[in-house]
């Protein structure tokens, strides 16, 4: 075991020097390329396009740090889908991991005993983590007590924990005589640490954490390498003495921790407060996110930056040119195609 340890860094720098990198890149360009052609059939320049995409990215700070922002839960979520997929468990449950995390952020925030401060905005982010862990060993033990498809165990309960936030929203949470269902403002102190000039919240530099956190995990412990065998063989993981019911439990309660934290951080650092839906879509995008990042932890930095400023650009090209931002969507999907045909063509 120990060789095979000390043979995998070896092993990624060969796949590295074997030109993996350009090939990605090769495959990102050749996505734009798409694109323009796309935009050219809209009956716009696509020069034009992207330049007001850039614009809207890299025009000010503050449209700087709400890339930033959009970029965050990305980051969270889609590290711990990564070390889920690395393990050959198929976490789709990442939305409502997120949404839980939002009740457990905004209950910890809003129920808090003391005045708001930094125990109770550190509080906040513990039990935003604890909820998305919570929900996902629900996930969990469904599907190992009751041999039920870990996708469809996950996929039906991001309903489910939508449906909670409606009623934490209709209930103690909830803000009365409100227009819609959100929860009662968060005390200020309670916020999420910005960065000055360039307001970008905390949640970012958490990701970026967990990501590198994560992949000295799957590559630097004992732990990671029975998480990559088990990914591989599940006869050559028992074969080796490795646990595949603990290994799932571990990959799937730090994902929905990671989830949570996500959850948490757009709660304390963007809306300030729970709002009905706001996790609806995070959890396919961080799907889409650990494949871009070809379920590296640490790759999928790069990928959750494109996938969150290729977003927050689009929005300023709809708004400059009438360019459609679905297109964003195209964009991301025959990106991920590419990437993942080159990651093929590697293999």
């Amino acid at each position: 075991m120990s060789d095979a340890l000390s043979a995998t860094p070896a092993t990624r720098i060969a796949l590295r020097r074997q030109g993996l990198l350009p090939r990605i890149l090769g495959a990102v360009l050749l996505s734009f390329i798409i694109a323009a052609l796309l935009i050219a059939l809209t009956g716009h320049n696509p020069l034009t396009a992207f330049a007001a995409m850039l614009g809207g990215v890299f025009g000010s700070p503050y449209q700087i740090g709400e890339a930033l922002n959009r970029t965050s839960p990305y980051l969270l979520a889609g590290s711990g889908v990564a070390l889920c997929f690395r393990a050959g468990v198929i976490n789709i449950g990442a939305d409502g991991q997120i949404a839980m995390g939002g009740i457990g952020a905004a209950g910890v925030v809003l129920l808090w005993p003391g005045q708001p401060g930094l125990l109770s905005a550190v509080a906040a982010i513990i039990g935003a983590a604890l909820c998305g862990a919570a929900w996902a060993g629900i996930a969990t033990a469904i599907h190992l007590g009751r041999r039920v498809h870990e996708v469809l165990v996950t996929l039906l309960l991001n309903f489910v924990a939508l449906l909670l936030v409606q009623l934490a929203l209709a209930g103690p949470l909830g803000q009365p005589g409100a227009g819609f269902l959100q929860s009662r403002p968060l005390p200020r102190a309670d916020w999420l640490w910005r960065a000055p000039h360039v307001f970008f919240h905390g949640g970012i530099i958490l990701g970026v954490i967990a990501a590198l956190a994560l992949s000295v995990l799957l590559w630097k412990t004992p732990f990671g390498f029975a998480i990559r065998v088990t990914g591989q063989s599940r006869r050559a993981a028992a074969y080796a003495g490795f646990s595949a019911a603990g290994i799932t439990w571990g990959v799937m309660l730090t994902a929905g921790g990671l989830a949570g934290i996500a959850g948490g951080t757009e709660v304390l650092g963007l809306h300030h407060r729970l709002i009905e839906g706001f996790s609806t879509g995070f959890g396919f995008k961080a799907v889409t996110v650990a494949l871009l990042g070809a379920l590296e932890p640490a790759a999928v930095i790069p990928a959750a930056l494109f996938v969150g400023l290729l977003e927050s650009g689009a929005l300023s090209m709809q708004r400059q040119i009438g360019v459609p931002s679905a297109l964003v969507v195209v964009i991301e999907g025959i990106t991920m195609l590419l990437i993942l045909a080159a990651t093929v063509r590697r293999a």
